[in-house]
C-alpha cells in the first residue's frame, strides 16, 4: 500500500494514532473522552481512533474506571504483547539477556556464565533463547534485539574495537555468523552509551540535550550525548575516556595493543587497592564470591566496590583521604571532557562510583570545579540495577514502537 501523502487523512489519521500510542505509553490506561481531551479530537474521532487501534491489536480494553461519580467509563492500554524485544548486555564474566513487552516491562531475564573457549554466537543464542522460553516466547517471536558489549563494532570493518578484554568476540566474521543465526533486526552498541540512553529515558538525564555519562566498572569510559543524541564518533570510539593521556601516569604506548591508557591506569578500579593501602585503608571484604556464576562483576570491580562503599560509609580519616584521592583521579580526566563538550550535567555511573555515594560525588564535583573552565552539575546515575540491560531494551524498543505505531502503512 503506498505510504500516505502530507495532509490527507490517512496521513492525519496516523498522527492521531501515533499521538494517542504515546499517551497510553506515557499514563497508562484512559478512557475514551480522556484520551479525546488530551489530543483535542471529539469524541466521536476518539471512539474510531480507539476501535481502530483495537482493531489492529495495538489497544486493548482494560476494564473501567470505577469508583468516580457518574457512569463507569471503559479504560484502553496499550496492548503489552503487540511486541517484544530482547536487549543483552556482555561482559567478560557473563552474558545477560531480558525480554520486555512493547510497553517496557521486563518478563524475564536469563544469563549464561562465561565458560572457558565458548563462542560469543552460542553464548548470545542460548541467553536469548533461554530468556525467550522464561518468557512464553520463541526466538522468533521477537521483534528486534539490541546488544551492548564494551568497546564498539567499527562500521567499516565489523570487527570489535577497544575491547580485548572480551573473550570470544573478536573474530572478523562474528557479525555475519551471528546475522546467520538471528532471525530478527540485530543492532550493537557500547555498553557504556546504553546506559546513558537508560539514564537518558528512564533517569537523571530525562529532559538534558547535552551530557556526558562517566562510567567505572571493568573499564573507564563516557558516554557523550550531543543535542539529544549519541555521539558515536567514526569508528564508534568516542567516549573511550579511558585511553587519554593524563598527569600523574606515564604515556601509554601502543594503546590497544595494552588495552589501556593513563586516565585507565591513574582512575581505573585495578588501582583502587594499592592506592587504599597506601592511605592506611583496611582491605573490605566484597560481598558474595565474585568469581561464582551470577556475579554481577569480576573481583577486581567487587574488590574496588567494597573499599568505596566501606569509605563511603564512614568519611573521615583515611577513608576521606581516599575518597579525596580517588576524586582526584577522576577529575583529571574529566576535565578535558568538560573542558571540550561543556555539558550540562555529568552522570556519575558504574558499580565503582556508584558504591562511593554523595561523599565522592561532592568531593569530585569540587575538585572539577578547579580543573575545568565550565561548572557542570554532577549527578548520581539514577538507573542502579542494571543499566546497560536496561538501555539495551529502551533503545529496542525506541525503534519497535516506530514500527509498530506507524498505522499510515
Amino acid at each position: 500500500m503506498p505510504a500516505a501523502t502530507p495532509g490527507t487523512p490517512s496521513l492525519l489519521r496516523a498522527m492521531n494514532d501515533r499521538a494517542a500510542l504515546e499517551l497510553l505509553l506515557t499514563h497508562g490506561p484512559l478512557s475514551r473522552t480522556r484520551i479525546g481531551h488530551l489530543t483535542g479530537l471529539s469524541k466521536p474521532t476518539a471512539s474510531q481512533l480507539l476501535a481502530r487501534l483495537e482493531a489492529v491489536g495495538l489497544v486493548v480494553a482494560t476494564g473501567t474506571d470505577g469508583g468516580r461519580p457518574g457512569p463507569s467509563a471503559q479504560l484502553y492500554a496499550i496492548n503489552p504483547r503487540a511486541a517484544h524485544v530482547a536487549g543483552l548486555d556482555v561482559t567478560p564474566e557473563r552474558v545477560l539477556a531480558a525480554v520486555a513487552d512493547l510497553t517496557g516491562t521486563v518478563i524475564a531475564t536469563h544469563e549464561v556464565p562465561y565458560t572457558e573457549g565458548a563462542e560469543a554466537v552460542a553464548q548470545v543464542t542460548e541467553a536469548l533463547d533461554g530468556a525467550a522460553r522464561a518468557a512464553g516466547l520463541h526466538r522468533t517471536d521477537l521483534r528486534r534485539v539490541v546488544i551492548g558489549t564494551p568497546g564498539a563494532f567499527d562500521p567499516q570493518t565489523g570487527r570489535l574495537r577497544y575491547a580485548s578484554h572480551l573473550p570470544g568476540w573478536h573474530s572478523p566474521t562474528l557479525l555475519e555468523e551471528l546475522a546467520a543465526a538471528l532471525p530478527m533486526p540485530v543492532e550493537y552498541e557500547n555498553d557504556v552509551n546504553l546506559a546513558a540512553i537508560a539514564e537518558q529515558r528512564l533517569g537523571a538525564a530525562r529532559g538534558h540535550e547535552d551530557f556526558v555519562l562517566l562510567w567505572n566498572e571493568e573499564g573507564l569510559g563516557a558516554a557523550l550525548v550531543l543535542g539529544g543524541r549519541l555521539h558515536r564518533g567514526w569508528t564508534g570510539g568516542a567516549g573511550e575516556v579511558g585511553f587519554l593521556p593524563v598527569p600523574g601516569r606515564p604515556l601509554v604506548r601502543q594503546v590497544t595493543r595494552a588495552n589501556s591508557g593513563g586516565y585507565q591506569e591513574l582512575a581505573g578500579v585495578e588501582g583502587l587497592p594499592r592506592l587504599a593501602a597506601e592511605l592506611g585503608v583496611a582491605p573490605a571484604t566484597a560481598p558474595g564470591d565474585p568469581a561464582a556464576p551470577g556475579a554481577p562483576h569480576g573481583p577486581e570491580v567487587a574488590a574496588a566496590v567494597a573499599l568505596l562503599a566501606q569509605a563511603a560509609a564512614a568519611p573521615e580519616g583515611a577513608h576521606l583521604e581516599f575518597l579525596r584521592s580517588y576524586a582526584t583521579a577522576l577529575a583529571t580526566g574529566l576535565a578535558s571532557v568538560v573542558a571540550v563538550l561543556d555539558p550540562e550535567i555529568v552522570v556519575l555511573s558504574g558499580a565503582a562510583i556508584s558504591a562511593g555515594g554523595e561523599p565522592l560525588r561532592a568531593l569530585l564535583e569540587a575538585e572539577l570545579a578547579e580543573l575545568a573552565p565550565s561548572r557542570p552539575r554532577l549527578v548520581p546515575g539514577e538507573v542502579r540495577e542494571r543499566p546497560v540491560l536496561y538501555g539495551a531494551l529502551e533503545s529496542a524498543l525506541a525503534a519497535t514502537r516506530d514500527e509498530v505505531f506507524d498505522t499510515s502503512g
